[in-house]
């Protein structure tokens, strides 16, 4: 079985070879153009290098990977909270490339079992499983890391709330302000603020550009922001003592949620205390008594 594998593994080696020599004798047209026209192009070059035929069958693997693991609008959603510049297709292929990695895992170690006599359908099993496990890994990564840019949203939005409410106190425009902010800020608020700015310069109505703003991030307070500055823009309605009730409001979202979370994990913070320092504290106050009580009764 072991060499069955090794061969087919070998032959389809020599195969994708000599498939790949046929596609790349003669360069293909986006292989030529594509340094000149570089910041034009918006597939990955990469897996354009492979050759038309391999290309296709990639897309048509990652297709398939899409619709096993869910919808793209899903993912399209959670790769632009994300803060992600990739595509959908991009995302894909990152999945197949761990998926193929998982598996690749799984087989080794199945290699090793057959060779200690181990069966051959639980290997089979952990082969899958190690594939699926890997595209699923990859999803949940990007799941994590939404959750956590969201987090960081909603810590750095109070003080950026305040300086633009100095800012326009100031007499600076609300565009005027968001750069100026945006200039200091390092973190994703800094990025999305950099985008807003670049939307603007691009010929987006600055309306547009600050709801925009508030679709991508699906932060609540970043979103109520967004329309008030829209609102603002559009209307002329005073801007600084609403940025004042929002950064208050964020404040005061975050204790509500420390406190709710403490709530919610008094038991696990009580696990420490009742299996690791009340055991240690009934042994300190008795087992000097018992061992007085065993000398004694040895005498």
């Amino acid at each position: 079985m072991i060499g069955a594998v090794i061969g087919l593994l070998g032959s389809t080696g020599l195969v994708l070879v000599v498939v790949a020599w046929r596609e790349n004798r003669r360069p293909a047209l986006m292989a030529r153009v594509g340094p000149y026209v570089r910041d034009l192009r918006v597939h990955d070059p990469a897996v354009e290098s492979l050759g038309p035929r391999l290309t296709s069958i990639w897309r048509a693997s990652t297709t398939a990977v899409g619709e096993i693991v869910g919808s793209g609008a899903s993912v399209s959603r959670r790769l632009v909270r994300a803060g992600d510049r990739g595509d959908l297709e991009g995302f894909r292929m990152r999945q197949a490339q761990w998926g193929l990695a998982g598996f690749g895992v799984a087989f080794a170690v199945a290699l090793a079992a057959s060779a200690r006599g181990a069966a051959l359908a639980p290997l089979l099993v952990l082969c899958l499983a190690g594939g699926l496990a890997g595209v699923f890994g990859c999803d949940q990564r990007l799941t994590a890391q939404v959750r956590d840019r969201e987090q960081r949203l909603v810590r750095e939005f109070p003080v950026a709330a305040d300086l633009l409410a100095l800012a326009v106190a100031a007499g600076e425009s609300p565009r005027a302000a968001v750069e100026r902010v945006g200039a200091r800020l390092r973190g994703p608020l800094g990025d999305e603020f950099a985008r807003l700015l670049a939307d603007i310069r691009s010929g987006t109505p600055v309306p547009e550009a600050f709801t925009a703003l508030g679709r991508r991030t699906g932060v609540p307070s970043t979103a109520r922001f967004a329309e008030a500055m829209a609102v603002a823009v559009e209307r002329g309605t005073p801007l600084v003592d609403v940025l004042h009730a929002q950064s208050a409001d964020v404040r005061d979202a975050g204790r509500r949620a420390l406190v709710e979370s403490a709530g919610r994990r008094e038991i696990t913070m009580m696990i420490p205390v009742v299996f690791l320092v009340l055991p240690v504290t009934v042994i300190f106050a008795f087992y000097p008594g018992w061992v007085s009580l065993t000398l004694t009764s040895g005498f």
